[in-house]
C-alpha cells in the first residue's frame, strides 16, 4: 500500500474519534453550564421598559447621588473595564478604602444574590446600599431623594419611567431603575457560549483541554450554570487555608450577615464570566495574575497541586468566557440649578 494511502486511511480512522471526543466534551459541558442569553431576563415585579432603562442608565452614571458629587455606580463598576475598577478595593468618600474588591456588574443579574456575602437579595437592593454607605457614596436615604428632587430635569424622567406613581421620585424607584439598567449589562456570544450552542470550532484545542481539566478537577462543582459561578456560597479554604493575604482573619464573610458559625469565611462563589478582564482577583483583590488565582483555587478549594500545564490550559479556557461587551452611550445628565443641594467635602 502506498504511503499516501496509509496516511489517508489513518485520517479517516482518527477524525471520527476526535469528533466523538469533542461531542462528548460538549455534552458534558451542556450538562453543567448554560450560555448567556441574547436578551436580558425579566425581573419579578420590575418590568423592563425603555423609559426605565434610560432613567436607570442616567442614575448609574449620576455622581450627585454621592455626598461629594464625585462618585457614581460606574466609578467602582466601570462598564468599559469589564464592570470593575481594577483596584484591590475601591476608593469611596474622602478616599476611604472599601473592605472588599468590587465584583463585576456585568451579568450580575444571573447571580443568586449580590455582594460577596450575599447581603443584598437582588440588584435593586444592591443599588441602594452604596449610596448610603459612609465609606462609599456617603449619602443618606433622605438626602438621595432631596438631591434628585433638587435637579428639576429628573422629574419628567421619573414620571415617564413610573407613570402610575403619583410621587415617583423616591429611593425604591431609583433602585428599581438602576436594577433594570444593570439587567441589560449582559455579555452573550463568548466563544464558550457558541461552543455550548453546538459550534465545536468555537474553542481552540487548548481551551477544550482546559475545559476538560476544569471539569475533571472539580472546578465546575462550584463554578457552573449560566454565570459559571455566582449561584452558591462556599468557604474560602475548603481544604487548605490560602493564607492571610488572600483570606484575612478579620473578614469572616457571610458570617457578618447570618451570624452563623457555619458561615465563617464563607463567600458567594464569583462568576467567572469575563474573568480575563477583571483583575485583581478574590474578595481581597490580592491576586493580579489569573494563573496564580487558578493555582490558589486548586490548592485551597480542591486540595490539589495543578501542574503549570494544567493551569495554562484552564486559564486558556477562562479566556473563552469573555463575551460581547455592552456598548453604552454615556448619558447627558440634567443640570443642577441654584437650589440644587450642593456637594459636601
Amino acid at each position: 500500500m502506498r504511503k499516501s494511502s496509509i496516511i489517508a486511511l489513518s485520517c479517516l480512522l482518527v477524525m471520527p474519534v476526535n469528533m466523538l471526543a469533542a461531542q462528548e466534551l460538549m455534552s458534558d459541558a451542556q450538562d453543567l453550564f448554560e450560555p448567556i442569553p441574547a436578551e436580558p431576563p425579566a425581573l419579578e415585579g420590575n418590568a423592563l421598559t425603555p423609559e426605565k432603562v434610560e432613567l436607570g442608565k442616567m442614575l448609574y452614571f449620576e455622581p450627585r447621588l454621592s455626598e461629594s458629587h464625585t462618585i457614581s455606580c460606574n466609578t467602582c463598576h466601570q462598564i468599559g473595564m469589564g464592570g470593575v475598577d481594577m483596584l484591590e478595593t475601591s476608593r469611596g468618600h474622602r478616599w476611604q478604602a472599601g473592605g472588599r474588591n468590587a465584583p463585576t456588574v456585568l451579568n450580575s443579574v444571573f447571580n443568586t444574590a449580590q455582594f460577596w456575602d450575599g447581603r443584598a437579595a437582588d440588584l435593586a437592593e444592591q443599588a441602594g446600599g452604596p449610596m448610603v454607605n459612609p465609606v462609599e457614596m456617603a449619602s443618606t436615604t433622605t438626602h438621595v431623594v432631596e438631591q434628585l428632587k433638587g435637579i428639576p430635569g429628573y422629574d419628567a424622567y421619573f414620571k415617564s419611567a413610573f407613570p402610575d406613581d403619583p410621587d415617583p421620585i423616591n429611593l425604591p424607584n431609583a433602585e428599581k431603575a438602576i436594577a433594570v439598567f444593570e439587567t441589560t449589562l449582559i455579555t452573550p456570544n463568548a466563544p464558550f457560549d457558541k461552543f455550548l450552542k453546538g459550534d465545536e470550532t468555537a474553542l481552540t484545542d487548548m481551551q477544550k483541554e482546559g475545559l476538560q481539566a476544569f471539569m475533571d478537577n472539580g472546578c465546575a462543582t462550584c463554578h457552573n450554570g449560566v454565570n459559571v459561578g455566582g449561584n452558591m456560597y462556599q468557604p474560602f479554604g475548603v481544604v487548605e487555608n490560602p493564607g492571610a493575604e488572600f483570606l484575612p482573619p478579620d473578614d469572616k464573610g457571610r458570617f457578618q450577615v447570618t451570624a452563623s458559625v457555619d458561615d465563617e469565611y464563607v463567600f458567594k462563589v464569583p462568576t467567572l464570566r469575563n474573568i480575563a478582564l477583571t483583575p485583581p482577583y478574590f474578595h481581597t483583590g490580592k491576586s493580579w495574575d489569573l494563573h496564580q488565582a487558578v493555582a490558589v483555587m486548586g490548592s485551597s478549594q480542591l486540595g490539589i497541586t495543578l501542574s503549570d500545564d494544567e493551569v495554562a490550559k484552564i486559564t486558556a479556557f477562562l479566556d473563552s468566557l469573555t463575551g460581547d461587551q455592552p456598548q453604552i452611550v454615556y448619558p447627558t445628565l440634567p443640570p443642577s440649578v441654584a437650589t440644587t443641594p450642593r456637594p459636601m467635602p
